[in-house]
């Protein structure tokens, strides 16, 4: 092949080709944006519906049902769940990974629009917001005070902070976690029914007497004047004097009947930061914004609001998920510096001159830098993932130099001068080096065009590492012999320490060729023996533990505790308390977050936080397992301690979510879980497992005597009003305060609704206008309920959600319920996954079936480079050896079969065929050109190929250290990874060398005697023998 001499001849055109990837490489560098993870939209848009008061079967029946049928007619949603409770309908569409945000959010509000009028008339509108990313926001940021209430810095932060950390770009939104003020109107029904007067008429009168009016404007001839009146009352001390009635001449304020205080809007939920009453303002990202980019302007604007916050107001940035993304980026980089310091070593150390290791220590970096040209044309960000794969492409890159350095070698060692020994070994290894690099273009590629997450992930990876590895074939085939033709010395003076590495490959090529040629004389064993390891995979795979990714060490922990249905917001205040207390005695404690009643009534959710990582002995899962078991002496809690899902868009809650669902009752639901639960924590596979719904929710009904409030001239809606008015604490109307309006609730105060007997006080105006004790027309009795009731895909629906314990694979605990629930299950019910399991159970498979895909098109790329159906089947025995390797390291438990390990075996393929590519090649080329026969030909072909075989391996394998030995964010992965390419390419190898000359003399064609001359006979009509021709 002609092509690269001119590259040899021309060295200042191979020195230019060179510039140009360098300069247009560190441009596309600097252009690139730095992520976490490739660009994926997981939009989640959430549909919440108000009605205080009202149950949850009230809610399920007249809000829920209605608008999820409407919603469930959307495209893109990948499954929808609802949850009825007291007072509130939320209904939560989970988009297709990747669907437009935008798209989802139109398409959802016109369907629930048009139910509109199908909602019962005292339901709020509902609230339709959409979230993109994972469940827990960017940053969390805490606002707390010794000195302030709750609401007071509630309000500062809306009328102040918030605006200015909406401004920023990149941020979707910044949402206030804390309490709003309203105006809290307690009435006392004792005193209501001394002046005459019931709740209904209160608010009749609040109403009435605190009105917007919008008047408009007095109109001259030239003049025109805007008028406003104050019909509206604008603070708390104008609402006490409103007077409700007058009485004998006496007039009857409101402070007369009820206190009147400028409160909170809820009294059930409340933030903590250590223990301390806060509000947190929670950065969520817009959707396809940086998180690097946004934490950065986030972070520089902090120090601004700090000094402007009043007196007694402290700040602190409770959480940041961009510290682990940058941290696990640095990490990344810094492991590609030692991966491409230790190759070269390696190159060094296997060449035995300086000038040798040149070649490659040019290679390899430019090769890098032009694939980052190939990364910004595609569009693709820089992430942990796509520097995952330059490191990869360190060993794989540095094949290419080394085989045309060390082929050059070989020629000058033969005699012939630098510059001829340049154009012949250039011209010997173009054929292999354009196979190579096709081979691994084309094991990647079906990577990259995978759906679904694991495509979304690893599609940057895929065609990075693809584009590295074509940059390298280019400088391979142009800079390297022109560089080799100048660097290296001429024939004859070697240095000692050349002479001593010389000796020992010689050594071992000599030795290597003895064993082979007596090992050549029984290949039945050898072949036997392959069949074996290639049997034993199936069981290996069958063995190994399964997970979608190994949980990375974040330095954050999150915890859950539930109380029982009943808890009011002091029980939850007492036992957080007792949380706190214990966890900061839990070692590597740096701080914590805690919220509670915000993810559902009679929860305590948090964050542990541990400290940076250059500053902590321990690690966090070392910190879980004793968090966990201090937890758990926390009396009236049912703890769980779990960590940050390892992979975006799984949408939150705890790691394991199974969901069972039927078109049944929630009582048969209720006995099928109760069931499951029981064979689930027999099973040892779960560390802690809850139904996220449970039948003891004591219900009080108000049973109605029909026919009593018929005989007072009452009608129904009359009890029903009177009732919600004194203990729904729903809001009237607004008040106007400082420009901002604020919800007025009046509702009867706590002392007067402790328990049922407290509602004999209550009085209802009948027919003739006479106060009636409500005790007269009502009578109680005691019921239990589902706390609330949840559906998915509009099924009735239980979700068993929980934390694995450390050491059993996701993968393993998910085929038990699977296997519990086909025992458990009667008729009608059936079970799907919700979160992190979802992830696993669509994905899981995803990458196996890629495998065998880059199977059959390498193989098929081979044939067609072969021009034979035999070779590639020769060449690629030694992948089944090579991914035996990996997997006895998976089986024994050093790591999991998660996508890393999957992609790492992908890899396999192409790096262990590149072996097999050299010996098979030349060995054809043995049979053709020196007329061997075939077992000579492999032998000899084996022996002189082991040298640039031996190296290349090595190589990869020392590339591959840094990640086997990393510490720190993002390390588990990166291990992953590591670990499988190096066993498998390291025991691949050596099966190589010994497996694949075995097959070759069984299986490959003669190329000489018989073979070739049926070749001579067909070619002598073009006049020139095949045997002659060269390669």
């Amino acid at each position: 092949m002609k092509f690269t001499d001119i590259f040899v001849h021309r060295p200042v055109l191979a020195t230019v080709v060179s510039l140009l990837i360098l300069l247009i490489g560190a441009r596309a560098a600097m252009e690139m944006e730095v992520r976490q993870y490739p660009k994926l939209e997981s939009t989640t848009v959430t549909v919440t519906t108000a009605y205080p008061g009202a149950s949850s079967d009230l809610i399920k029946g007249f809000i829920t049902t209605p608008l999820q049928q409407a919603i469930a007619e959307a495209s893109g949603i990948d499954y929808l769940t609802s949850t009825s409770s007291q007072g509130v309908s939320t209904i939560q569409a989970k988009m297709v990974l990747n669907y437009d945000a935008n798209d989802a959010l139109a398409e959802i509000q016109a369907k629930v629009a048009s139910q509109r009028n199908v909602l019962p008339g005292d339901a709020e509108d509902p609230v339709i917001t959409s979230t993109t990313g994972d469940d827990t926001a960017l940053m969390y940021i805490a606002f707390y005070s010794t000195e302030l209430e709750v609401p007071q810095i509630t309000d500062y932060l809306t009328r102040v902070v918030q605006p200015k950390l909406q401004a920023l770009s990149g941020v979707g939104k910044a949402q206030l976690l804390g309490r709003t003020f309203a105006l809290r109107v307690w009435l006392d029904p004792e005193r209501l029914a001394a002046v005459d007067l019931t709740p209904v008429e209160v608010a009749d009168k609040l109403r009435a007497n605190n009105y917007q009016a919008a008047v408009g404007t007095t109109r001259g001839q030239y003049t025109e004047i805007a008028l406003t009146s104050d019909t509206d009352i604008a603070d708390p001390e104008a609402f006490r004097n409103l007077v409700v009635k007058q009485q004998n001449g006496t007039l009857i304020r409101l402070r007369d009947i009820a206190e009147v205080e400028l409160g909170s809007q809820t009294y059930n939920q409340l933030a903590l930061y250590k223990g301390e009453p806060a509000t947190y303002v929670a950065i969520e990202l817009a959707p396809g914004a940086n998180p690097l980019t946004v934490a950065g302007l986030v972070k520089d604007e902090l120090p601004d609001i700090e000094s402007q916050l009043p007196s007694g107001l402290n700040v602190r940035l409770a959480y940041d998920a961009s510290d682990f993304i940058e941290d696990s980026i640095n990490e990344v980089i810094r492991t590609l510096l030692e991966a491409m310091l230790i190759v070269l070593v390696v190159v060094f150390l296997c060449l035995g001159s300086i000038r040798a290791a040149i070649v490659p220590s040019v290679a390899v970096p430019l090769s890098l830098i032009g694939g980052a040209f190939i990364m910004l044309i595609f569009g693709f960000s820089l992430n942990l993932l796509t520097l995952l794969s330059l490191v990869l492409a360190i060993g794989l890159v540095v094949d290419d130099a080394i085989i045309m350095v060390e082929n050059v070698h070989r020629h000058i060692e033969q005699g012939e001068s630098r510059f001829d020994a340049a154009l012949n070994g250039a011209r010997e290894m173009a054929t292999p080096i354009i196979a190579m690099t096709t081979t691994l273009v084309a094991v990647y590629a079906p990577i990259g065009f995978m759906g679904g997450l694991v495509g979304s992930l690893f599609t940057e990876f895929a065609f990075t590492l693809a584009g590295t590895v074509v940059i390298s074939g280019i400088v391979a085939l142009t800079l390297s012999p022109m560089l080799s033709g100048k660097v290296l010395k001429p024939h004859g003076n070697p240095g000692r320490f050349e002479v001593l590495v010389e000796k020992t490959f010689n050594g071992l090529a000599n030795a290597y060729k003895a064993a082979l040629t007596s090992l050549m004389q029984t290949k039945s064993v050898v072949v036997f023996f392959a069949v074996v390891v290639l049997g034993s995979i199936y069981f290996m795979v069958m063995m190994s533990q399964n997970e979608l990714a190994p949980t990375e060490d974040q330095g954050i922990l999150f915890y859950q505790g539930l109380g029982p249905q009943t808890s009011t917001l002091e029980y939850l205040f007492d036992h957080g308390q007792e949380v706190q207390e214990r966890m900061s005695g839990v070692p590597g404690y740096n701080e914590d977050f805690m919220i509670l009643g915000i993810t559902s009534p009679n929860a305590v959710f948090g964050g542990f936080k541990l400290a940076p990582w250059s500053e902590r002995e321990i690690s966090q899962f070392e910190v879980q397992p004793v968090l966990d078991s201090e937890l758990k002496k926390v009396t009236g809690l049912q703890t769980a301690v779990f960590p940050l899902p390892a992979l975006p868009g799984s949408g939150g809650g705890l790691p394991f979510q199974f969901v069972v669902t039927t078109g049944g009752t929630y009582e048969q639901l209720n006995e099928v879980a109760d069931e499951l639960l029981g064979k689930a924590m027999q099973s040892g596979n779960f560390m802690f497992l809850q139904k996220s719904i449970n039948f003891d929710k004591p219900v009080t009904r108000i049973n109605v005597d029909r026919d009593r409030v018929a005989d007072l001239g009452l009608s129904m809606r009359d009890v029903g009003q009177s009732l919600a008015s004194m203990l729904s604490g729903g809001y009237i109307n607004r008040f106007n305060m400082e420009g901002r309006s604020y919800q007025v609730i009046p509702q009867v105060g706590n002392d007067f609704r402790a328990s049922r007997e407290a509602l004999d006080e209550y009085y209802i105006r009948a027919g003739n206008g006479q106060l009636v004790s409500l005790s007269s027309v009502v009578s109680f009795s005691e019921e239990v309920e589902p706390s609330n009731r949840t559906q998915f895909n509009q099924l009735n629906s239980l979700t068993l959600e929980g934390v694995i314990m450390p050491g059993v694979a996701a993968g393993s605990a998910m085929d038990f319920m699977e296997q519990a629930a086909a025992e458990v299950f009667p008729q009608g019910f059936s079970f799907d996954y919700t979160g992190e399991s979802r992830q696993l159970a669509t994905q899981g498979s995803a990458l196996m079936v890629t495998f065998f895909l880059s199977l059959l098109v390498i193989y098929l790329v081979l044939a067609a480079q072969f021009e034979s159906w035999r070779d590639p089947f020769i060449i690629l025995v030694s992948v089944p050896m090579s991914v035996a390797g990996a997997m006895a390291f998976i089986v024994l438990g050093f790591a999991s079969m998660n996508i890393y390990t999957q992609v790492g075996l992908i890899t396999l393929i192409g790096v262990v065929s590149k072996n097999g590519i050299l010996i098979v090649e030349f060995a054809n080329l043995l049979q053709k050109e020196q007329g061997l026969n075939k077992v000579d030909a492999v032998i000899e072909a084996a022996a002189i190929r082991l040298r640039p075989i031996i190296m290349t391996s090595l190589a990869l394998i020392f590339a591959m250290v840094p990640l086997l030995i990393a510490v720190g964010p993002g390390a588990e992965s990166r291990f992953a990874i590591g670990l499988t390419i190096s066993a498998g390419l390291g025991i691949g190898t050596l099966f190589t060398v010994f497996v694949l000359p075995a097959f070759y003399i069984l299986l490959a064609r003669d190329h000489h005697g018989t073979a070739a001359d049926e070749y001579t006979e067909a070619d002598n009509n073009d006049g020139a023998p095949a045997t002659s021709s060269s390669h």
